[in-house]
């Protein structure tokens, strides 16, 4: 595992999630209170991306269908027992890094 640059903290406004790729795999980067969470952009619903999701407190909604997730976790409460692959991540430099 390797930590790689999503962008700076000042690229990602507060209370949104954004999607970004990094290595060739599409991620959601979303700025809540209290830091970054980084979640595969994905639904594994239908395929839609949840950093174009509408985010509420830590809880962001697929644009598509409505799935709901936590972005801290990845857990799924639409649908229990699915959780979408969730990232570490870390503030450097003034740049949000996530774990891949």
């Amino acid at each position: 595992m390797m930590w790689y640059s999503t962008g700076k903290i000042s690229d990602f406004e507060k209370g949104a999630g954004k999607t970004v790729e990094v290595e060739g795999r599409k991620i959601a980067v979303f700025r809540v209170a209290g830091g970054f969470y980084v979640l595969a952009d994905t639904c594994p619903h239908r395929g839609g991306p949840l950093g174009e999701g509408y985010l509420e407190g830590t809880q962001v909604t697929c644009p598509w269908h409505a799935w709901e997730f936590d972005v801290k976790t990845g857990e799924c409460s639409t649908m229990k027992g699915v959780k979408q692959k969730a990232y570490a991540t870390k503030i450097e430099n003034g740049e949000v890094l996530v774990e891949i």
